[in-house]
């Protein structure tokens, strides 16, 4: 039984989720109907992030069995064809090996988040960015990040409702830049906790409106406690940039 990988990139505000659920259009439920639209099976996709309502993503990876070996570049077109119009595109396909995973064969995970950072609101950015108004500092953020990067027990930054067995990960990367108008906060790790990005880029934006002290981010990690964490980020400024494997 042929298997198969796609790189898909999808706008997330109109889903509940990539996760299929029983209410709402999920990213999973939308591919998997055209998969059957296109050949008749019905698969069960597995991806490299269950990524929330209204998370984005330019590079979440899948992967499901066919019973029959397919063409793959009439899977990506057939796929893209069947998933109009509905705001996801399948932008690569190829076959794998069987013992390949999308979600346990990744090796690192690398997420954006935008902040939009001026008066004005967004006009045709309102679902893509977390729009902050008040003037933020964004090399104090980057120092207080550089207090998560490493190998820390992150229950602080952890969800309460997350189901992974332990909160100790290892971020490798956590920057914050300048991009014109816009704040970028880049993270790398081989997986992340149930809302860890986003908490821990709303700590980060309470240090960069001068809320919070640089310090301030490094003893909110040590309490490993869900009450020290700042504010959570909105899901509309959070994206799944890519998923390496060895």
């Amino acid at each position: 039984m042929p298997r198969y990988r796609i790189a898909i990139e999808y706008d997330g505000t109109p889903f509940v989720g990539w996760q299929r659920q029983a209410l709402g259009v999920s990213v999973q439920g939308a591919i998997e109907t055209a998969i059957h639209a296109f050949c008749g099976e019905t698969v069960s996709l597995r991806a490299a992030g269950r990524t929330d309502a209204g998370v984005h993503a330019l590079g979440q990876v899948a992967h499901f069995d066919l019973s029959l070996p397919r063409d793959t570049f009439r899977i990506r077109e057939a796929l893209n064809y069947h998933l109009k119009p509905q705001p996801v595109a399948v932008l690569d396909c190829v076959e794998v090996a069987e013992d390949f995973d999308a979600r346990f064969s990744a090796v690192k995970r690398h997420y954006l988040y935008r902040i939009l950072n001026r008066r004005a609101r967004p006009a045709l950015q309102q679902h893509r960015v977390w729009w902050v108004a008040v003037p933020l500092d964004w090399q104090r953020m980057h120092a207080a990040a550089q207090h998560l990067v490493g190998h820390h027990d992150f229950t602080t930054f952890r969800d309460a409702q997350c189901q992974a067995r332990s909160p100790v990960k290892t971020l490798d990367r956590l920057d914050v830049v300048q991009a014109g108008e816009e704040i970028h906060i880049r993270a790398s790790a081989r997986s992340f906790l149930h809302h860890q990005v986003r908490s821990m880029v709303g700590t980060l934006k309470h240090v960069g409106d001068g809320r919070w002290q640089v310090e301030d981010v490094k003893r909110a990690l040590d309490a490993h406690d869900r009450a020290a964490c700042g504010v959570v980020a909105p899901a509309s400024g959070l994206y799944l940039v890519a998923v390496d494997y060895a």
